[in-house]
């Protein structure tokens, strides 16, 4: 069985972070281990609160994860400060895991700050260039790249900048952009782009954990032996089916149902 591991936070709300990746990892039938690099407090509504672990100890979860686990791909999600960046790029050039899926989380949807924002360099100098796929929404994007995005050329454009730092391949999301709802743009090294719809309607309803959950499917199917391509289109259908199934649960932004395929009499079958 392949293996992957997921290096992010934990959402006390299940429908995010670690959360998430887990159940996409097993929903496309990969085993799933994490590091987990900080913890929050959230729900649907908002993140009240997070606090980050220390450096060392999230070193000390990976090593313990890459010294016994064959981990054919691996992701990043919340890592709160430039030194839980430094320590996860550290592990990764002394493992060497051949995929690597960065999603550049730095605000929740509710405004909370989830990467100190003198980290944004060192995630820019120290792990975007080890990455086989960066997944950056369109404010990510925007800060990474240093434009505003207010097109699709603009999406185009900031994917190019930020593949210039040595990924193999970047992914803008439009998720609720008026421009291009829904509507992602893949960059790969080779200079091709790849436009990437939705495969049904998308929701007026923002959908909690959408992120989190696209950039660990697409991490699945690298592990499963995907080409970069292929991967994110099997991840975005995989997402928009998460995304149309979300359960009435909250009071906010729902979860995604990372489990839609199945119902509850299923399990016995």
């Amino acid at each position: 069985m392949k293996q992957a591991l997921t290096i992010a936070g934990s959402d006390s709300g299940g429908g995010a972070g670690i959360q998430a990746d887990l159940k996409t990892f097993a929903a496309l039938g990969v085993y799933g281990t994490s590091v987990i690099t900080a913890v929050t407090a959230q729900n649907t509504r908002a993140v009240e609160g997070s606090l980050a672990l220390p450096a060392a100890f999230v070193g000390q979860q990976i090593e313990a994860v890459l010294s016994d686990f064959q981990i054919a791909a691996a992701k990043t999600g919340m890592l709160a400060d430039a030194e839980i960046i430094l320590a996860v790029a550290s592990a990764w050039e002394t493992h060497g895991v051949k995929s690597l899926v960065v999603d550049p989380v730095m605000v929740s949807k509710s405004g909370h700050r989830l990467l100190r924002e003198d980290a944004v360099s060192a995630l820019m100098d120290e792990l975007v260039p080890l990455a086989r796929v960066v997944t950056p929404n369109l404010h990510e994007a925007a800060l990474l790249a240093g434009f505003p995005i207010e097109s699709l050329d603009d999406m185009r454009r900031a994917a190019e900048t930020i593949g210039a730092r040595g990924p193999r391949a970047v992914l803008v999301k439009g998720g609720h952009a008026a421009f291009a709802l829904a509507v992602d743009i893949l960059w790969e090294a080779d200079g091709t782009f790849t436009e990437l719809h939705p495969h049904v309607p998308p929701r007026e309803r923002s959908v909690h954990g959408t992120g989190c959950t696209l950039s660990a499917a697409i991490t699945a199917r690298l592990a499963l032996g995907d080409s970069i391509r292929d991967a994110v289109s099997a991840a975005k259908r995989y997402v928009t089916r998460v995304i149309e199934s979300a359960p009435a649960v909250g009071h906010g932004h729902p979860p995604g149902h990372h489990f839609y395929f199945l119902s509850p009499d299923d399990w016995d079958k």
